[in-house]
């Protein structure tokens, strides 16, 4: 197994963790000098937080360690591309590279709707590489949605028939 397939298999185990959780599956780990200095998954239903995302929690805590907000020389691997939020906040934090499992066609931003973290205007781009374990990233995803989609089907119609019971009485 080569550094990035290993790399991106922890931020999968960071994605199964927001599975667990409920939330949609998205982990990310940061990478500087071959050491795992920041971890993070998808927060925003449990934190009840629009910033909860792994890409934010992870640049956190890799400042942390770091001991600075310049995240130079550092990788992160993440299992589905950035929003814009977070493509923002790689730039901003000056990060070298973002590994991506799976792109995002409907609102990610290192090239599928936009390309924030390549954008010439900034001051700072971002090297992008994609489809390191793209089928495990991407069928994750769908196992969870395609749950969720049963789940509220359920309770969907559990409410309609709560309903029907009510207007009998």
């Amino acid at each position: 197994m080569d550094s990035d397939e290993k790399y991106m298999k922890a931020a999968l185990a960071q994605a199964r963790l927001a599975y667990k959780k409920g939330e949609v599956p998205i982990g990310c780990v940061i990478v500087y000098d071959g050491q795992i200095i920041g971890r993070g998954y998808n927060r925003r239903n449990t934190d009840k937080n629009t910033l909860a995302h792994a890409e934010i929690t992870a640049i956190r805590r890799a400042s942390r360690k770091m001991g600075d907000w310049r995240l130079e020389g550092c990788t992160m691997y993440v299992t589905l591309e950035p929003c814009q939020m977070c493509s923002g906040a790689i730039v901003q934090s000056r990060m070298t590279e973002v590994v991506i499992g799976c792109m995002n066609p409907k609102a990610g931003c290192a090239g599928s709707v936009l390309n924030i973290l390549q954008m010439p205007q900034f001051n700072h781009q971002v090297r992008i590489r994609t489809g390191v374990l793209e089928e495990t990233c991407s069928q994750m995803l769908k196992e969870f949605f395609a749950e969720l989609r049963q789940r509220n089907k359920r309770e969907k119609e559990e409410r309609k028939r709560k309903g029907q019971e009510k207007d009998m009485e």
